[in-house]
């Protein structure tokens, strides 16, 4: 058989996955398996490919096809989400390249745009996971605006507004004035950012008196409708029932006395903007001010902010200023820092601002989904993550679920008058015309007199149904789908859409389903690089994934990425890590080669050697095997990856393989050659979760195989019983195989050159590996003595000391002044660390770490100073 002499991930990579494409061995229907199902995280739809996607997909396809060969009926549902903003943003720029404004178009005009680039760039990051090795059901790919998709997201809508939980209400809320639209609290960041606190004098009406205020928002006075002292400031005694007048606009405003001053913060008086400050708005609502609001949407002031109209705040910032200074208002300036709220998606700075919105009640929705999770029905991995949930979760607010945007679901509200009130919410337009005519009492009431609200609705709004609405859970309750695939089994993601996304889904699966959505959380960590900064575009430090991938081949970078990725811990990328996956692919490789460059006879016997060799490694597998099942169970699945690296890399290739391999020249016997295979097949099973590729293609490549027994749908292999003496035996004997190959090495005896080896058998260890310790030592005669050999070099392991007799192969007389001398030293060594001990102040007041360590070194030098000796008297 014909072998590549390497491994060509780039060849096999695009073929294997042909194959299992066309043979449709990712797709699920419902059967009578037991199902494992997972949905994707589904990335937005403008996306491209991040390190974050190939932690987290290559997660989940570990997971699924890990689940395919233990039986059941997988099904992982990828799909993308249509992201309001974000898409928006991008259509929005790539009009204003083509001299196309979106305020000169219609809604649908826009919409066309949209769909347009949608269509053109939304697959891109479905087809790059591909290349990673993704085994998702594409023929269940979901588009949040895929029209089942919107028809639920609507009738969710509906429902909740006709239970009373959705409100339209004129409340403060987060603008952004890049985006121009509200956001949610959770879609705030912030970030400390140094500024200054500046402190002005506002003139009282009809004296010379002076208050000082301090603001850290000097353009916000322009907004002022009234100064707030403290009741029980006896300092501003004097200013109660006055009026103050505003600097630069002169609006004479009242002073207002609350107990929310803070008397130890600025100056202790507030200056008070109700319409640009949530906490203003606050005390304006109490004390019955009136609300300017200063901005336009896109924060450049309008006619309220007088000859400033039109210009940006930043800028406004620094003319006002210079103005404060010049009429002699600006008192000082102080260097401040203070928390700023920056947008999640465009990074702008948030802009308070009162505004009429879309709210869904959350406190009674948000209960059973904090009970689920304290009460262990939902597990999150890790744990850590559990008191963050619960305090967002008791802390919840109402959520602002509208967006002024025009890409996104529309809200089902329907207007037919002028008043607050007057509009209804319906699923069509010909139901809200049927319930307009209904609240109205005029059966004249048509289509053209409805109006439909032009705000779409938050992304999150769509996706919290995500783990239903892909099996239609929400149109059509009661399908055989969602009643088999529903709840899905494991969900893996990042921890900072733990409440954005994760929460909103367990909400959204009590509320509609009355249980959970998903099993386990598995909360990946942030992709660093090795300075453990984020990765990032802006800050240049991230590769390219699908550069990674040409490069190393895809089960090397899947490797890379989860040789450091415990979960919720953060991942210290490093590409040296993909080059390691990469040479482990080519081990196997090689290895396999070896394997098949075997002549295979049936006549020879089995040797013994060989016997115990499978015996051991049938063994070790199952031992690891163990390990390996209980990592899975506990989402540890780097612990999971390693412990197969090393069961494949140290105890296969360079143990077991080294164990049976026949001399050189001569054939393997078929009965060792089967088991070898059979082993080998057995790696291959449980190793093909974390290397897909190169496992495919060795395990077509040992013999014809047909589609139904190809390696993806293979069975994973079964946890039995197995003799753990055996595998402590083993331990034991390849410490001596160490010693005697140390021996050569460091003696230049070659391994073609046949050496006695004399053993005086101290611990009363087992000579079960006697035969496997002559072979790969390459050992004439293996004798047991009961007194220590003359003339010989040595060694020990545990209590056993090992002899090889040299005759004339050294020189006796040199060696011995080598041990002589490496005795000295480890005498003078031990000498300064014994002296260290016997000082009790540093035993006494050396951290413990520190006082093991010299322990240690205490021990390891005794062990030496023994075997030295042994060897000495040997020789002597």
């Amino acid at each position: 058989m014909a072998i590549a002499s390497q491994y060509s991930a780039n060849k096999v990579e695009d073929k294997w996955y042909k194959y299992w494409m066309d043979h449709k061995y990712f797709h699920s229907e419902v059967d009578e398996r037991e199902p494992y199902t997972i949905v994707i995280p589904p990335p937005n739809v403008t996306g491209v490919l991040h390190m974050g996607h190939m932690l987290n997909n290559t997660i989940q396809d570990v997971l699924v096809r890990r689940a395919r060969l233990k039986g059941f009926n997988a099904c992982w549902v990828p799909g993308t989400d249509h992201a309001s903003i974000a898409t928006e943003a991008k259509v929005v720029a790539k009009l204003k390249n083509e001299g196309i404004d979106k305020s000169d178009l219609s809604r649908e005009e826009f919409l066309e745009h949209a769909w347009e680039w949608t269509h053109k760039h939304g697959g891109i990051i479905l087809e790059q996971l591909k290349k990673l090795g993704a085994s998702c059901d594409w023929d269940r790919t979901k588009f949040t605006m895929d029209d089942n998709m919107s028809a639920s997201v609507i009738k969710v809508f509906v429902d909740l507004y006709e239970k009373g939980l959705i409100y339209r209400g004129f409340r403060m809320v987060n603008w952004d004035p890049e985006a121009k639209t509200t956001l949610s609290d959770e879609e705030v960041i912030y970030q400390e950012k140094k500024g200054h606190l500046y402190y002005l004098n506002y003139k009282i009406e009809g004296s010379d008196e002076v208050v000082t205020i301090a603001t850290t928002r000097p353009e916000t006075i322009l907004g002022d409708t009234a100064i707030c002292i403290n009741p029980n400031d006896d300092r501003f005694t004097h200013l109660k029932g006055k009026k103050a007048i505003v600097p630069i606009c002169g609006r004479v405003i009242p002073i207002i006395e609350d107990e929310y001053v803070d008397p130890e913060f600025g100056t202790g008086c507030l200056k008070v903007t109700p319409a640009h400050d949530e906490n203003d708005k606050m005390l304006g609502d109490k004390h019955n001010l009136e609300i300017i609001d200063i901005f336009n949407d896109d924060a450049t002031l309008n006619d309220f902010g007088m000859h400033y109209a039109g210009k940006d705040r930043f800028a406004v910032r620094k003319e006002i200023v210079a103005e404060l200074k010049e009429s002699g208002v600006l008192v000082k300036t102080e260097d401040h820092t203070n928390k700023v709220g920056t947008s999640e998606r465009t990074g702008a700075v948030i802009e308070p601002k009162l505004s009429d919105q879309w709210f869904l009640k959350m406190k009674d929705l948000a209960q059973p989904a904090i009970d689920a999770v304290v009460g262990d029905d939902i597990n999150l991995v890790p744990e850590k993550f559990l008191s963050t949930y619960r305090h967002w979760m008791e802390n919840v607010r109402d959520w602002n679920i509208s967006r002024q945007l025009w890409w996104g679901h529309q809200i089902p509200a329907y207007y037919y008058g002028d008043g607050t009130n007057d509009f209804v919410v319906a699923e069509t337009l010909e139901n809200a015309v049927k319930k307009a005519q209904e609240k109205t009492g005029n059966p004249a009431l048509t289509a053209d007199d409805l109006t439909q609200d032009k705000d779409a609705l938050d992304t999150w709004f769509s996706s919290w149904l995500w783990p239903m609405s892909v099996f239609n859970g929400i149109l059509e309750p009661e399908n055989k789908e969602i009643q088999y695939y529903y709840p899905t089994n494991d969900l893996v993601t990042a921890p900072e859409i733990l409440f954005f996304w994760v929460a909103r889904m367990i909400i959204a699966g009590y509320e509609y389903r009355g249980e959970r959505p998903f099993r386990n959380v598995y909360l990946t960590g942030i992709v660093r690089d090795k300075q453990r900064r984020k990765m990032s575009k802006s800050l240049g430090n991230s590769p390219d994934p699908l550069g990674l991938i040409d490069q190393y081949g895809a089960d090397g970078v899947r490797v890379g990425m989860l040789l450091s990725s415990p979960a919720g811990n953060d991942l210290m990328f490093d590409e040296d890590l993909c080059k390691q996956g990469s040479a482990f692919a080519n081990k196997i490789w090689n290895a396999f080669r070896l394997v098949m460059g075997w002549e295979v006879s049936a006549e020879i016997e089995q040797p013994e050697t060989s016997k115990i060799a499978i015996d051991w490694y049938k063994a070790k597998f199952q031992k690891s095997l163990a390990e390996i099942e209980d990592h899975y169970s506990k989402y540890r699945i780097s612990d999971a990856l390693m412990g197969t690296y090393k069961l494949i890399w140290d105890d296969y290739c360079s143990w077991f393989l080294e164990m049976v391999k026949p001399a050189y020249g001569q054939p393997i016997d078929k009965k060792t050659f089967d088991a070898v295979i059979a082993i080998l097949e057995d790696n291959l099973r449980i190793l093909h979760p974390f290397m897909p590729f190169v496992t495919e293609e060795i395990w077509q490549t040992i013999s014809n195989r047909t589609p139904e027994e190809a390696l993806i749908v293979e069975k994973w292999p079964e946890q039995v019983s197995y003799d753990e003496n055996i595998i402590n035996e083993f331990v034991f004997a390849s410490e001596v195989i160490s010693g005697v190959r140390k021996i050569r090495k460091d003696k230049n005896i070659a391994f073609k050159n046949e050496i006695d080896l004399k053993v005086q058998n101290n611990d009363n260890v087992s000579d079960s590996f006697d035969k496997v310790i002559a072979k790969m030592g390459n050992i004439a005669n293996l004798d047991y003595v009961n007194e220590q050999v003359e003339g010989a070099l040595s060694f020990r392991v545990k209590s056993n000391d090992y002899f090889i007799p040299v005759g004339g192969a050294i020189d006796v007389e040199a060696e011995i002044a080598k041990l002589e001398e490496e005795l000295k030293y480890t005498e003078g060594f031990l000498k300064s660390v014994n002296k260290k001990l016997s000082n009790e102040r540093f035993v006494n007041n050396a951290p413990e770490k520190v006082v093991a360590v010299e322990k240690a070194k205490q021990a390891d030098a005794e062990a030496k100073i023994d075997a030295l000796k042994v060897s000495l008297a040997s020789l002597k």
